[in-house]
């Protein structure tokens, strides 16, 4: 309680009528510590501690700043003011610290949406938002979490994973990455479906900085989390939820409409989830070769099905018509998964071939397979399962 004593009387003293700087509160912070210390003996490491969570708990995420400066920490997941859990290195474990009170956790909840340009109240008790250094944030509210105020915050590596980093790791294999690197420079419209915590977002930027450089992009996502450098004609946009009166929301197919009148060369949209698939669809069927987008699914066959809910969703129509857009606009499917000894790798890299018997067709082009558990850790190999069938692209770009 020692640092809420000097907030109080660091607060006593501000002035609120006008806007204070981060260097006025720092120094007013180091002012107080030191009066306080004539009093109370502070080694230089209680000093420089104090300091900090004074700093954080007025300016920054109070206790949750330390896991967001720390780099290893990779989700963060608060249950309520008396339990948070973090991933490290895949791992989940309980974090030590606890926050304190209701109120102070509903502060930092109104302090991330407000920076966000959100709102999260018991009439929109579900948000989901961004921080500024790019992370992924949802929070639920009580009475809906019954544990609640819940934040479950999605970190993002500070330098964007490339190609070269998931071969290292074993996400991929080289051979895998150059046949994609083609695909994508050749415009082949692919798909990228997983699990939830599969790398599908990772995965989609790594294949977003295979374009070629003088194309011009649209980004498409509920909250920006793409990282994609080198590419001038870029434009980046973002859903916004409805306001307090329950109007003006703009949606992913908002969006993508939108996109199509912006002369773009590729659309990329960051996960459809909804009656936006048929969106999708409809851009990769009307000339915008090379888009990419990705999907909940536990497997390639899964994430068929779930496109034909999704476009049900959007639009009456036909199986078999579905069916017709599904297999002429996306050419292939990407399949990620996590191994029980939570590393992730590509499952499978699929080819949509068309229509048989009124069923879509996939030819499988490569596929992970498992070969032996060692000191824990699942050890196999990628095998190269056919040849792709449909190479006009290819030819067409140079790459056959």
């Amino acid at each position: 309680m020692e640092t809420e004593k000097l907030k109080n009387k660091i607060m006593d003293n501000l002035d609120l009528s006008r806007e204070i700087s981060d260097e006025e509160i720092m120094e007013m912070i180091e002012d107080t510590i030191l009066l306080e210390s004539k009093t109370h003996y502070y080694n230089m490491g209680e000093k420089s501690r104090l300091c900090r969570e004074l700093f954080n708990s007025m300016r920054k995420l109070d206790i949750l700043q330390e896991l967001l400066d720390d780099p290893s920490v990779s989700e963060i997941m608060v249950n309520g003011t008396e339990h948070i859990f973090i991933e490290q290195e895949g791992k989940i474990r309980c974090w030590e610290k606890t926050l304190s009170s209701r109120q102070k956790l509903e502060d930092i909840i109104q302090q991330i949406v407000a920076k966000a340009n959100r709102v999260v109240n018991e009439a929109n008790p579900i948000v989901d938002a961004r921080l500024e250094d790019g992370s992924r944030v949802n929070i639920v509210l009580y009475p809906i979490a019954l544990n609640g105020p819940i934040i479950t915050i999605r970190r993002f590596p500070e330098h964007p994973i490339q190609i070269e980093d998931l071969i290292q790791w074993g996400s991929v294999s080289e051979e895998i990455a150059d046949f994609l690197e083609k695909l994508v420079r050749a415009g082949y419209n692919i798909f990228v479906s997983g699990g939830t915590g599969s790398g599908k977002t990772t995965f989609l930027n790594v294949l977003s900085n295979f374009i070629p450089k003088e194309e011009r992009i649209i980004t498409i996502e509920d909250s920006a989390e793409l990282q994609i450098h080198g590419i001038p004609n870029l434009v980046r946009l973002e859903t916004r939820n409805a306001n307090t009166e329950g109007s003006k929301e703009i949606s992913i197919r908002d969006l993508i409409k939108s996109a199509l009148r912006m002369r773009p060369d590729r659309v990329i949209v960051g996960e459809v989830r909804g009656a936006e698939a048929i969106d999708m669809l409809q851009a990769m069927n009307t000339g915008h070769d090379g888009s990419l987008s990705t999907g909940h699914a536990n497997s390639p066959a899964d994430m068929l099905s779930r496109l034909e809910t999704m476009v049900l969703m959007g639009m009456n129509l036909p199986l078999p018509a579905i069916r017709r857009q599904i297999a002429s606009g996306v050419d292939i499917l990407v399949h990620l998964g996590r191994l029980r000894d939570k590393s992730r790798r590509l499952f499978s890299v699929e080819e949509i071939l068309g229509i048989r018997d009124g069923e879509i067709l996939l030819h499988s082009l490569y596929r992970f397979e498992e070969r032996e558990e060692r000191q824990g850790n699942i050890l196999g190999e990628f095998v190269r399962c056919g040849e792709l069938k449909h190479k006009e692209k290819l030819q067409m770009a140079g790459l056959a």
